[in-house]
């Protein structure tokens, strides 16, 4: 199979792929009455004015459309994670961006004043939370597995850094016979050489 070696796209594969296990759980949860609601009737509930108008099919597939896009800018995110911190411990790093983003996605869904279809319980919230950890444990492997592995063979960030201060070894150096180091522009990760100061 080959392998996806664009950022973007790879974040709307990985973001699908977590919102198909965040519908899952949601959907049992909803079912066996441990959430009140569905996440996608939350969603819904930022555009329409009432529960009733959010549980109907037009409002449903609205909170489906709103809980797509969440999911494709969480799977860029996931990406962007991975690509610039690397593709270990991936369980953690998944756990940990799932509930986080699970948790400020719950916050701004149910921030908005108009939104009459929040759900207020423990419960139901938790439900999410746990929803966002399973989507964000699927993104995570489904971005390391399927990502090209050019993605994440990034440069470190310092590499091309100059040393901003002189070893002790410089410092004695120079004292003693009047050397100064001197840096090359064309590879700064050289070692220093040495010249006489010309007056």
């Amino acid at each position: 199979m080959k392998k996806i070696n664009d950022r973007i796209f790879l974040g709307m594969i990985s973001g699908a792929a977590g919102l198909v296990a965040l519908t899952l759980i949601d959907v049992i949860s909803s079912k066996i009455k441990i959430s009140q609601r569905s996440y996608r009737t939350t969603a819904a509930g930022v555009w329409v004015s009432s529960r009733r108008q959010a549980e109907k099919w037009p409002g449903q597939l609205l909170g489906v459309i709103m809980n797509i896009g969440l999911s494709m800018v969480g799977g860029f995110s996931v990406v962007k994670m991975l690509t610039k911190y690397g593709r270990d411990k991936l369980v953690p790093k998944g756990i940990f961006f799932g509930v986080t983003f699970g948790a400020v996605m719950t916050a701004m869904l149910s921030g908005f004043a108009n939104n009459k279809v929040k759900p207020k319980d423990a419960l139901s919230n938790l439900s999410y939370i746990v929803s966002h950890a399973a989507f964000g444990l699927v993104s995570v492997f489904t971005a390391a597995k399927i990502g090209d592995d050019s993605l994440f063979d990034t440069p470190p960030q310092n590499d091309y850094s100059k040393p901003t201060e002189k070893t002790t070894e410089q410092l004695k150096g120079s004292n003693g016979n009047n050397i100064r180091p001197v840096y090359s522009d064309v590879n700064p990760n050289r070692e220093e050489t040495s010249v006489p100061h010309q007056f």
